[in-house]
């Protein structure tokens, strides 16, 4: 057991952190609240080699590995949690079944420009009447000639209005339940029938923009089909292994931010003659909001390293996903009542990680769902 990352993975954090600090952290409360995109930061990310870490260098991207790919999104989390979901779906979402399911062709045509950073991704699962039940789904996708015509909506899709491609999961079996269910690849950008409805405004997060898209019509080839028609779940299930061992990583990111705006804030702040780190209160909180950010970052990497073995993640990655999702909505609770009345303020990161934070323990599957999910794991 080595707990010491790799020199290669540190380099990338130590990279990534300058860089976070340099170009995100002084935007990361205007873009919040001015519910911006920011394009600038992630044409950056591109330039750097970030938005494909984990995929193959045989199609445009670093080569890295789950681990190495954890540690870039916590360190965006740490500063900004909109960039980092953003990101996070843009690689294990919408690059990661590209490259796991997709051909050749297909990787050569939309996983490279995704690796490059030439556009971001987005994935299309959830509906406006399917959330943890997410294989109940209306949209369908049937058989037209050579090609199918997708119809019906998604919602909650994560950078669906700047996309230049999204994984979309719909029904060509009707009456086959999980077996019914194909992905596919659209293109928002150049296919008829694809318009993004509503964007969000949400708690938190609204740097990253959160889409209600609809299908109406919209023709596609059958080399748009990912896989063979039916693996659309078994492909889901394998994805959001890798997936939720992302928003593990951007929990941690998360906690991380709010526990050193505490500290920082704790370590100047005086009452009574005295810095309030000095109370015992305060320094009970931050040491706790310290230990719950280590054992959430200690299972994320203990869930990466796990994929990156090739061994089954399903229940690593959702006890990571839980624990880190959780702990980080706590950590960033504390940080508010470290700061006080400054911690309630928008002049002040606490507040923006509090309500970042809340969305970790919903998205990818419900605080709920990965309990269901470690029980089945365990045998319950």
């Amino acid at each position: 057991m080595d707990f010491e990352l790799p020199s290669e993975h540190r380099m990338m954090r130590d990279t990534v952190r300058e860089f976070c600090e340099a170009e995100i952290s002084p935007i990361a409360q205007e873009i919040e609240t001015d519910h911006r995109f920011p394009e600038e930061v992630f044409d950056q990310l591109a330039d750097l080699d970030m938005l494909g870490v984990p995929v193959s260098e045989e199609y445009g991207g670093l080569g890295g590995d789950q681990l190495m790919y954890a540690l870039v999104t916590e360190e965006l989390g740490r500063v900004s949690g909109g960039v980092g979901l953003s990101y996070a779906a843009h690689v294990s979402l919408a690059s990661k079944p590209i490259e796991m399911f997709g051909t050749d062709e297909q990787k050569e045509r939309w996983l490279r420009p995704l690796a490059e950073g030439e556009y971001l991704g987005g994935w299309a699962l959830t509906e406006p009447g399917s959330g943890s039940d997410a294989s109940d789904m209306d949209t369908t996708a049937e058989r037209d000639g050579d090609g199918y015509v997708l119809d019906g909506t998604k919602q909650f899709i994560t950078n669906a209005n700047v996309a230049g491609s999204i994984v979309v999961k719909a029904v060509t079996d009707p009456g086959a339940g999980y077996d019914g269910i194909s992905t596919f690849i659209v293109d928002p950008r150049n296919d008829d029938g694809f318009e993004v409805t509503t964007v969000w405004d949400k708690m938190g997060l609204n740097s990253s923009p959160t889409c209600e898209i609809r299908f109406d019509d919209l023709y596609l080839p059958e080399d748009r089909l990912l896989g063979e028609e039916g693996e659309g779940w078994t492909q889901t299930k394998k994805t959001l292994d890798g997936g939720r061992i992302s928003i593990a990583a951007l929990s941690t990111g998360l906690a991380q931010g709010a526990f050193e705006a505490a500290k920082s804030y704790a370590l100047e702040r005086e009452q009574f003659g005295k810095s309030i780190s000095e109370f015992d209160a305060i320094r009970d909180k931050l040491v706790d909001m310290h230990r719950k950010t280590e054992r959430a970052r200690l299972l994320t990497h203990r869930a990466a390293t796990t994929y990156d073995a090739g061994d089954p993640v399903t229940r690593e990655s959702a006890l990571a996903k839980l624990d880190a999702s959780e702990a980080a909505r706590e950590v960033a609770e504390d940080a508010v009542q470290v700061l006080g009345g400054y911690g309630y303020t928008e002049d002040f990161a606490p507040q923006r990680f509090y309500r970042d934070a809340k969305l970790m323990e919903i998205g990818e599957g419900t605080s709920e769902i990965q309990h269901l999910v470690i029980g089945r794991e365990l045998g319950l």
